[in-house]
């Protein structure tokens, strides 16, 4: 049976952070053009379209994840991908709760940053809700999705 001590171990693996921070990064250049199209063409509402821009991001993070940062863990296989995957976008929702809930209060804000007469405030949110939900994604991951506590 694995101690605490064990499980923030292998939390703290600076590799796999390195690696999980390097697709997140990715994810971002998904998400971030996606979501400031559809808001900047008044698509959606900010906050509505984080969540579609966040979606179709966590989709590419994830095929990237289950074959690079979290090899090692996971049972083979196309069912066990496909619950991993299915498991991951559960696990990502509390993630993109806390961009939700960030993009929503930040632009109820009364702040304007106007560029070539356009107030981009809406999307300036955007990469602070990716920033604040990057611990919660990693640590919920690591433990739900992969169990890298439990696989070894």
């Amino acid at each position: 049976m694995r101690t605490l001590r064990d499980a923030l171990g292998e939390l703290a693996r600076g590799a796999r952070f390195g690696r999980f921070l390097s697709v997140g990064a990715l994810g971002a250049l998904v998400d971030l053009p996606i979501s400031t199209a559809l808001t900047l063409g008044a698509v959606l509402e900010p906050q509505w379209a984080k969540v579609v821009g966040t979606e179709c991001a966590i989709i590419v993070m994830f095929l990237i994840n289950d074959a690079w940062t979290f090899e090692a863990h996971g049972a083979a296989g196309r069912r066990a991908k496909l619950r991993r995957l299915v498991r991951s976008n559960v696990v990502r929702s509390g993630g993109l709760a806390v961009q939700f809930v960030v993009v929503w209060t930040l632009t109820d804000l009364d702040v304007a940053i106007h560029l070539a007469g356009i107030d981009v405030w809406p999307v300036v949110t955007m990469p602070i809700a990716i920033g604040t939900s990057v611990l919660v994604n990693y640590v919920a991951e690591s433990l739900f999705t992969w169990r890298v506590t439990t696989d070894r």
